[in-house]
């Protein structure tokens, strides 16, 4: 994700309607986000397919490495030996 720039990346409503088209270009060819003002209160985000994408991956990157330190630390884990076990007969019924 690019650095978020005051001066271009923060638009009132009114600007962004009136200029959409050239702003989703943009956004796509610069893959920057654009923060939308209404009444001087930030009120929405504008980013990317690309970008959107690569943050869904993230987070679930990030939730998936939380619930295995979750786990190791519930004491839900096997050692080497009971995995290939189980991977064994599991293998062993198909």
């Amino acid at each position: 994700m690019s650095t978020l720039h005051i001066s271009e990346d923060i638009l009132p409503l009114g600007q962004f309607k009136t200029q959409a088209s050239a702003l989703l270009k943009s956004i796509n060819t610069s893959n920057r986000s654009i923060v939308i003002t209404q009444n001087g209160k930030p009120a929405a985000v504008v980013l990317s397919p690309s970008e959107f994408d690569r943050l869904n991956t993230q987070a679930r990157f990030i939730s998936a490495v939380q619930q295995g330190l979750n786990d190791v630390q519930a004491g839900r884990v096997i050692d080497d030996e009971m995995l290939d076990e189980v991977l064994a007969g599991k293998i062993a019924k198909l």
